[in-house]
Order: C-alpha cells, then sequence, then structure tokens
C-alpha cells in the first residue's frame, strides 16, 4: 500500500511538472486530457516585472500632434458656441417605404468597371439565390456607409468635441470630431472601415466630412467596391421636434465613378431601446443561411438562400 502511495504521489508531482511546462508552451489543456482522472496540482505562477522607461511608456500611447484628444478635459470646457441641436439619443433606420432602403441605390452614378461588374454579377447571384461578396458575413466591418443602415439601432452621444457612435451591429465605433480639427495627414494616416470623421455646424445643419478608408473586403450595397480616394458628406439635421433625424449623403469617388452619389435616409428615435454587446463569430455565421459559410449547410437542409424556400419545390 505505500508504495502504491509513493507511486501516485511521484506521478502527481510528474503532472504538476508536466502542466507547467505545457501552460508555459501554451500546451496545458493537452496534458490536462492525457491525465484525466489523475488529481491537478496547480502549478505556481512567479513573474518577473521589468519597470519600463518613461519614453517607452510616453510611446505607448497615440498622440495627436498639435491638439488635445476629444475627451481631454481642456478640451470639453473650452469656450465655443453652444451646438444648435443634440443627436444623443438612440436612432433606428426607417423602412417604412419597404426593406430595401437600406441600400443608397439606386439611382446609383455612372460607376467604372469594378462598379459595373458589382451590379451585373450581384444580380446573377441572386438570380441562383446566392450571396455575392459576403464581407459582412465573414465577419468584416460593414463601415461607413453600410454600418449606418445595418437593421441594429445606434447609439449616439453628443459632446462639445465630438459625437460618439456605438451600433447595435457588432458594436463598431464611429467618432465624429467637432472640436475643430482638420483631417489627417493622407500620407500618415491609417485607413479604416468608418473611416476619420470631421463635423462642423451650418445653421441648424451638421456637416460631416469622412474619408480615408479601408478598400479591403468593403462594399456598399451589394458588393459595390469602395476605395482610399472615397469621401462621404452627410448633411444631419432633426426634424419633427427631434423625434426624426435626416441624413443627406453625398459620395464620390474620382476612382471608382463620376460625379456626386445621392441618397437621403431618415432614422427614428427610439426611447425604448438600448444597445447591447454584439460580436460577430464565424462559427455562429456558418448557420446563416444568408451567408456565405451557412450556404453549405442550408442545403443539407434542403434549403436554397431564398427565404427558406427548398430546392425541391
Amino acid at each position: 500500500m505505500q508504495s502504491k502511495r509513493i507511486l501516485k504521489a511521484n506521478r502527481r508531482k510528474a503532472l504538476a511538472v508536466a502542466l507547467a511546462a505545457g501552460l508555459a508552451l501554451g500546451q496545458g489543456s493537452a496534458f490536462a486530457q492525457e491525465a484525466e482522472g489523475e488529481e491537478l496540482v496547480q502549478p505556481e505562477v512567479v513573474r518577473e516585472y521589468v519597470p519600463l522607461s518613461e519614453e517607452r511608456l510616453y510611446n505607448m500611447v497615440p498622440k495627436h500632434p498639435g491638439y488635445l484628444g476629444a475627451l481631454a478635459p481642456a478640451n470639453l470646457n473650452a469656450e465655443r458656441p453652444p451646438a444648435p441641436i443634440n443627436l444623443t439619443g438612440t436612432w433606428f433606420i426607417d423602412l417604412s417605404d419597404g426593406f430595401l432602403h437600406f441600400l443608397f441605390g439606386p439611382p446609383y452614378p455612372k460607376f467604372g468597371p469594378e462598379g459595373i461588374e458589382a451590379l451585373i454579377d450581384s444580380a446573377a447571384a441572386q438570380q441562383r439565390g446566392e450571396t455575392y461578396r459576403d464581407a459582412i458575413g465573414q465577419c468584416y466591418p460593414p463601415g461607413m456607409p453600410m454600418i449606418m443602415t445595418r437593421v441594429w439601432p445606434h447609439a449616439f452621444i453628443q459632446l462639445p468635441t465630438a459625437i460618439y457612435m456605438i451600433s447595435g451591429f457588432n458594436n463598431s465605433v464611429r467618432i465624429i470630431y467637432l472640436d475643430g480639427r482638420e483631417h489627417s495627414d493622407s500620407n500618415l494616416v491609417v485607413p479604416s472601415y468608418n473611416g476619420e470623421s470631421i463635423g462642423h455646424w451650418e445653421g441648424d445643419t451638421l456637416v460631416v466630412t469622412t474619408k480615408y478608408f479601408e478598400a479591403d473586403n468593403h462594399y456598399i450595397d451589394y458588393g459595390i467596391p469602395m476605395s482610399f480616394d472615397t469621401e462621404i458628406v452627410e448633411r444631419i439635421r432633426l426634424l419633427e421636434d427631434g423625434t426624426v433625424m435626416e441624413v443627406e449623403y453625398i459620395m464620390t469617388d474620382p476612382e471608382l465613378w463620376e460625379g456626386e452619389w445621392r441618397s437621403t435616409k431618415r432614422f427614428n428615435r427610439q426611447d425604448y431601446t438600448d444597445v447591447n454587446e454584439s460580436n460577430c463569430i464565424l462559427a455562429y455565421n456558418a448557420n446563416l443561411p444568408g451567408t456565405n459559410l451557412g450556404r453549405a449547410e442550408a442545403e443539407e437542409r434542403g434549403l436554397s438562400n431564398v427565404e427558406g424556400v427548398r430546392d425541391d419545390d
């Protein structure tokens, strides 16, 4: 009996050493599975902390040379004229005239080859009951302007220096700066899916110019591409005693289309809802027939991608 206890004790010690080594190598779960049924011994964790220099700490925080951050107290408390309207609230796209009003066309501008191909190929894909350029289903951000018309609420928080928008769709964050700053240097800026938005007031209308977009897997409507040179001007005003937000979109891209692409959307104030945590998880999208990932599984269930119609109907 004593020899068995010694053997078990030695095995536990060996397991503890193996677990400690496995944790260091990121293999703890594998060792735990191999040792299923054995008593686990928690390894002692010791870390050495090395102080960082002031220079390294300073350089770790991104800076805006020449102007304060939007949430800096000195910026928030600076003297400036009061905003003529306050967009703080939760807003939801008005689709009362039809669901497809979440799209920005038609009418469309005169596209170059990339846009024309997208119109042709997306229509053909819809005829086949397939998705086209399903970047959002692959967890790419919708980006501007499509994030604005996703069928999820948006929380707007307006401060004197900026408007912070948090979308219910993947908690996408958009910031519209109101503190008088200019757009970043195009040679230094990091492109993003929502772009860099700078706003100013013209009477009771907020005029927002957004540019510097990430072009990779970034589309408008059904797969119409965008480029770094896409620029979006929004003219935002409140109607009907502040219960309706109207946004006129004026989009230009000399690389991809001619002239201006215009579209006007309305959003209704929603006082009985909130924006909660939301994440895009590829494994979940595999269960949605409207995504590329979910198409194969839907077909195995005998369903097409056309609103639940069976393939054998």
